[in-house]
């Protein structure tokens, strides 16, 4: 894609919440209303308006980071037992396979394997937060995988290698939760551990010089491993990819649902 004059564009993690918990009745009944608010007004607060999206999401996990590559894809439903409305759900964006060829090479470039896929349509870490972020679906998106070692450093080391993308009006979204422990959600046990790791991921995420050596440790922080239990962080990987392509990064957000700490971060 070509250069563009423009102001690169930030990079960001978000949370998408409980699958397709913005769109159906919850009790209780306020509960994701701050965070569906924060994602609907996300595209107000960008220098300018995207000519394309990569999501980075967390349910999907495979050998080598692999790229959406469909001119249309499909939406996969991958929730479970929600109201039969959730299953009707729309979000007609189109692909776009330059695009797709492109993050496929810019990873090869920088030494990591990396796949096309044109049968993968966009799951529920896709189409969630898009409908709220860019509900007229007019913007073309592709979807990232994450890769399935779960490697921190791997995943920091995509996001430098897409950070090109930036300047070329790509916008760059990591698709997860900052908490991320099944057994934790409702137990105010986990308040305190959760926002510990949420405070320790606000003070790495401004410095980029010294955040990747911090990130790819997350292990050792605060309150990490009882956020993210040790084999299922995938919810947290989608930030390593935005932080690594990102600058001076900021907590753009922060709620407390269903007694644990939530946030966004966005990376400039």
């Amino acid at each position: 894609m070509p250069q563009d004059t423009a102001p690169p564009l930030p990079s960001f993690f978000v949370p998408h919440g409980a699958g397709p918990c913005f769109f159906m009745d919850w009790s209780p009944p306020d509960a994701w209303d701050r965070m569906a608010a924060y994602l609907r007004g996300l595209a107000a607060g960008l220098p300018a308006r995207p000519k394309a999206v990569l999501v980075v999401s967390a349910h999907w996990l495979a050998p080598a980071f692999t790229v959406t590559s469909a001119a249309a894809p499909e939406l996969i439903f991958d929730y479970y037992g929600f109201p039969p409305h959730t299953y009707q759900l729309t979000y007609p964006a189109p692909g776009d396979p330059a695009l797709a060829a492109r993050i496929a090479a810019l990873l090869q470039d920088a030494g990591l394997p990396a796949a096309e896929d044109d049968k993968r349509g966009f799951d529920h870490g896709v189409f969630i937060p898009l409908k709220l972020v860019l509900p007229e679906a007019d913007v073309p998106v592709v979807a990232l995988s994450l890769r399935a070692d779960l490697d921190p450093a791997a995943h920091l080391a995509a996001g430098r290698a897409l950070a090109p993308l930036r300047g070329e009006g790509v916008l760059i979204l990591g698709s997860g939760m900052s908490f991320h422990n099944m057994r934790g959600y409702g137990d105010p046990r986990f308040t305190a551990p959760s926002e510990s790791f949420d405070a320790w991921l606000t003070e790495h995420a401004a410095d980029p010089a010294a955040r990747a050596q911090a990130l790819a440790a997350w292990t050792e922080a605060p309150g990490g491993l009882e956020s993210h239990p040790r084999g299922q962080e995938e919810h947290l990987l989608p930030l390593m990819v935005a932080a690594g392509a990102g600058g001076p990064g900021r907590r753009d957000f922060t709620d407390r649902v269903m007694d644990v700490a939530l946030s966004a971060f966005r990376f400039d």
